[in-house]
């Protein structure tokens, strides 16, 4: 592959801007330049790094993606110059609807049978920012220019390959907001107009559904069949039981066993825990014994009734989100103040 080389401090793994959730709409001038909309998108966060040696797709995590999604690996190095770095989401459709499940699979499926999922069920990528562009770096720019800059050498694109919408009238974004869950978008990111890219949470996040994500680092029931899952929040530097799910079905707690794994290293919860301290599980004296894992970051759903320490009823699984930290997981602003990262002790 001929052309230019990625600046040498955009070389992978990238770290990525992040946003902070927010329960509403922000003022007008909430970020520096004046509030700029996009649709959040309900997929994989990923960067396309395309080199001159090679292109490559990475996870917020600082993962590498690239041989989890092929097809959109093919688009990048025919469709995007050498020597640029491009920020944007790894989804799946169907029909016209996301598809987070089926993206989920390239994650779990046999390297054997990937490339008939890829024929079945291809991926694409909505790029919605560019750190850098013909050799040079680009996250010193505004962001009202990295977006033109974006626009231009998306021109051209065809799919898989994407471009995501932005708008700078608030009343059109609040449509999106009230529209797009019916596509499973999850909601509205905004960005600052005149706003630098930081690798840190400098852009807001106004989510659509009523869902949390939280740790799960123990199952009630054997690991290849758990009955429930038991989960977690940070306070106070430690990772505290918040809640359990509601029973599982037989096929839910197959298709959790796939991502649980013995834990590794100390773990932050004892394996029996009093009834009487999970009073919102069960009000029966005696013990409850966990099978303890490896967290792992789950999506719940749930209702408004908070004790100030836990859910007082019982949360319903959403999915399960290998591709999140445990260490990135927050307690919610709703639900409370707490620690960002927990400890095991």
């Amino acid at each position: 592959m001929n052309g230019v080389r990625v600046p040498a401090a955009l070389r992978p793994p990238v770290d990525l801007a992040l946003a902070k959730a927010v329960e509403s709409f922000p003022d007008a001038g909430a970020l520096p330049g004046g509030n700029v909309y996009e649709m959040k998108w309900d997929g994989f966060r990923a960067v396309c790094v395309v080199d001159v040696d090679a292109v490559s797709l990475w996870s917020r995590q600082r993962k590498d993606l690239s041989s989890y999604f092929p097809d959109v690996l093919a688009a990048a190095g025919e469709q995007i110059p050498t020597g640029c770095v491009v920020d944007g989401e790894l989804v799946v459709w169907s029909g016209d609807q996301l598809d987070f499940d089926a993206l989920q699979l390239r994650l779990v499926t046999a390297r054997a049978v990937l490339p008939a999922l890829v024929r079945e069920r291809p991926a694409s990528f909505v790029a919605f920012d560019v750190l850098a562009v013909a050799g040079q770096d680009a996250r010193g720019l505004p962001f009202r220019d990295r977006r033109a800059l974006l626009e231009e050498l998306a021109g051209a694109w065809v799919p898989p390959l994407n471009l995501s919408p932005v708008t700078r009238d608030r009343a059109v974004a609040e449509t999106w907001f009230k529209e797009m869950p019916a596509m499973k978008v999850e909601g509205i990111l905004i960005k600052g107009d005149s706003q630098p890219y930081e690798p840190r949470r400098i852009w807001l996040k106004v989510k659509s559904r009523n869902v949390t994500d939280v740790v799960c680092a123990a199952v009630i029931g054997p690991v290849v069949q758990p009955r429930a899952l038991v989960v977690g929040l940070p306070m106070h530097g430690r990772l505290r039981i918040v809640g359990r799910s509601a029973p599982l079905s037989g096929r839910a707690g197959r298709d959790l066993a796939r991502y649980l794994h013995p834990p590794r290293g100390k773990h932050p919860w004892p394996e029996e825990i009093s009834n009487r301290m999970l009073d919102r599980f069960n009000k029966e004296s005696g013990t409850i014994r966990l099978t303890l894992v490896d967290p792992i970051v789950v999506e719940v759903s749930a209702d408004v009734a908070w004790s100030g320490r836990a859910f007082r009823h019982s949360v319903r699984l959403v999915r399960v989100r290998p591709e999140l930290d445990p260490d990135d997981v927050q307690l919610p602003g709703h639900l409370g103040r707490g620690s960002g990262r927990f400890d095991v002790g």
